[in-house]
């Protein structure tokens, strides 16, 4: 079995938090300032294209609250939450009508918290 050195487990972890940063605010910004092109993603699940105009800033706060916690303390709850939810969000353009080249191309949003979720689940142990 492979161990980390302490020193090691903290720079990986950092990598990973920060790249969870990153991919939650920036598309938690992108919400906020309601990206026209994600309204479909809305649609197929129900909502009418007026109520996700509405809605997706409070889903951009959502994602940079994401981010921010996962930077300052990854709760075991926090990176569920954004694992299910990149997944989610990148399983919607093939559904939608988009290539299935786009959930492929979306795997490092997903990946990434899990990578973390499994590291901290390692460490525990």
């Amino acid at each position: 079995m492979v161990t980390l050195s302490d020193k090691s487990f903290k720079i990986i972890n950092w990598v990973l938090k920060i790249g969870i940063f990153g991919i939650f605010l920036g598309h938690g910004i992108y919400a906020v300032q309601v990206n026209h092109a994600w309204v479909p993603f809305l649609e197929i699940v129900g909502f009418s294209n007026e109520y996700s105009l509405q809605i997706m800033p409070y889903i951009g706060y959502l994602d940079i609250i994401v981010a921010v916690s996962i930077l300052i303390k990854p709760l075991r709850i926090i990176l569920i939450w954004a694992i299910f939810w990149a997944f989610l969000t990148a399983l919607m353009r093939p559904i939608t009508g988009g290539s299935v080249l786009d959930i492929i191309e979306r795997s490092g949003n997903w990946a990434t918290p899990l990578a973390l979720f499994l590291l901290l689940k390692w460490k525990e142990k």
